[in-house]
Order: C-alpha cells, then structure tokens, then sequence
C-alpha cells in the first residue's frame, strides 16, 4: 500500500471549507443548543446568544474555553458555513440589526453547515485513486452540493437536506470501499458504529477498517496504523493518537482531530492541522475509559 496522503491534494480547494470567524456573526454561538456536560458548562436553548458571545461576534472566553467548561466549542466545526451566510446568504446583514432576519438565520445555518461538510468529503473523495470509476458521479454530486448553498435563504429554510445527505453519503460509502480495498485483508476490518469506548488498541494494525460511526471515545490508540481506515463520524473524544499514523486515513475532520489527543509524533493527513492542545512530546499517556463516558455522543 503506497504510503503517500491523497488528502493533500484538495488543501488550496478547501480553503473556503474553513471556519473564518472574523466574517461569521457568532451563529454557532446563538443557532445551536447546548446540553450541560463534560462538553460544555452550561444549557443554552438554539437561538439564544451563549451568555460569552460579545458584541463584535467573538468569544469572550475564546483563549480559555477549555478550562472554563467549554471544551465542545473547541472541537465544533462549520466546515466555513458561518461566513457563508453571513457574508453570502445574508449579504452581510447581522440578526443584531436586522432582527426580522434572526429566526430564519439561525434555521438556515445548521443546513448550510451539513452542505459544506458533504463538500469537504466529496472534495476529498475526488482525491481517492480507486474511486476513479466514481468520479463523474462524484463531481456531479459536488456541483450540485455547491448551487444549493447558493439558494435563498428562504429556500434553505425548507431545503430536505436530509434526503441530499443520504444520497451523497451512499456515494460516499461506495468510494470510501474501493480505496479500502487496495488494503490487503481490509473485508475483516469493518467495525461500523462499533462500541470502542476505551478500547485498549494501542499500536493496532488498522489500516483499510471501517470505523464509520464508531465510537472511539478515550479509546487507546498511540501508535495504531489507521492508514485508509474509514473515519467518517467516528468520535474520537478524548482518544489517545498519540504516536498513531493518520496519513491517507479517509474522511477525517479537524473536528475529529480536536476532540481527541495526540502528540509531535503523530502523523496526519495534509489536509489537517495539529490541534494546538495536544501534547508537544513524543509519547503519551493512557487515558481513562471512565473518562471517556461522560459526556453523550452528539448527534
């Protein structure tokens, strides 16, 4: 199995596929409700300002979010839909001043949100060397993932964005196959929604799984091989990478990335950045799978 990442190739395409705060109007910060837990310190209802957003849309507790509670907001990803309705939807009209605008913002984000990460993934899948034979479908389902975040927003209020997200993902899921199978052995490995919660998998050889949907949550993996291992929606909250090889892992997500634990030595996609909390060391340390089950798994 070649050791090279084809996720390096889409990095300069998603660009627009990342979270740019500075142009967003905090709405992962009203839109969305939180549920007090190890993940976040408080109960906020979906359409009410988080208690920290301050006036000009940032967070007021931004550079401590972790330590105050909030570690859910660190690991939370728009995939760039923030800005794109607020900048493109919306065309720059904030629900401050225009509150006739609010309501329906904040219904709109959350289908804007899914759009651009089926974007993210598509655009990866267009990477994958044994998907070749599913290109034209894949870039198909690109364009016409792209004009629907361009609709009105009054048309994205009532977008079944369900529906496009399930036809997308049975393409998805096709791919993600034909690239685990140029891994030796990988029809043994599928492990989809698996319970892996604190799971001992430390230097496991699990190139070309499929963990699609399982939950990984503090499960030890320093030093596990997940090259072309499917990782899409497999939570990784307090999971231990240290040391692991991600390199060409599928359909992973800098979500995915911040909510778990890593340190120098472990390798990722080129696509991805290493989160700033992991560990600067070479080595880690086990973690808790009591840890792991605090917090449920979001949805």
């Amino acid at each position: 199995m070649p050791d090279d990442d084809p996720t390096t190739a889409p990095v300069a395409e998603r660009a627009a596929l990342r979270a740019d705060c500075a142009n967003c109007f905090g709405l992962c910060c009203v839109a969305l409700t939180l549920t007090a837990s190890a993940d976040f310190a408080i109960n906020k209802e979906a359409g009410t300002p988080c208690p920290n957003l301050a006036d000009d849309f940032r967070c007021g507790i931004h550079t401590r979010l972790r330590p105050e509670g909030f570690s859910g907001c660190t690991v939370y990803d728009c995939f760039g839909a923030g800005q794109k309705v607020s900048q493109e939807t919306y065309a720059g009209r904030d629900w401050r001043s225009a509150e006739d605008t609010a309501h329906q913002m904040f219904q709109v984000f959350p289908v804007m949100r899914q759009l651009h990460e089926l974007l993210w993934y598509l655009t990866e899948a267009l990477t994958l060397p044994a998907a070749a034979s599913l290109y034209a479908d894949l870039r198909d389902a690109l364009g016409t993932t792209e004009r629907l975040t361009h609709l009105p927003a009054e048309e994205l209020a009532e977008l079944d964005v369900s529906a496009h997200r399930d036809r997308v993902a049975a393409l998805l899921l096709r791919a993600g196959e034909l690239e685990r199978a140029t891994v030796p052995g990988r029809g043994k490995r599928s492990r989809r929604g698996a319970d892996l919660i604190g799971a001992g998998l430390r230097g496991a050889d699990l190139r070309g799984a499929e963990l699609r949907g399982a939950y990984l949550i503090a499960a030890d993996l320093r030093g596990a091989d997940l090259r072309r291992a499917e990782l899409i929606g497999a939570d990784f909250r307090d999971a231990d990478l240290s040391d692991a090889d991600l390199r060409g892992a599928l359909f992973v997500t800098q979500a995915q990335l911040n909510a778990a634990r890593g340190n120098a030595a472990t390798k990722l996609p080129g696509s991805l950045t290493r989160p700033p909390h992991w560990s600067a060391s070479s080595s880690g340390t086990a973690p808790s799978p009591q840890a792991g089950r605090r917090a449920p798994r979001r949805t």
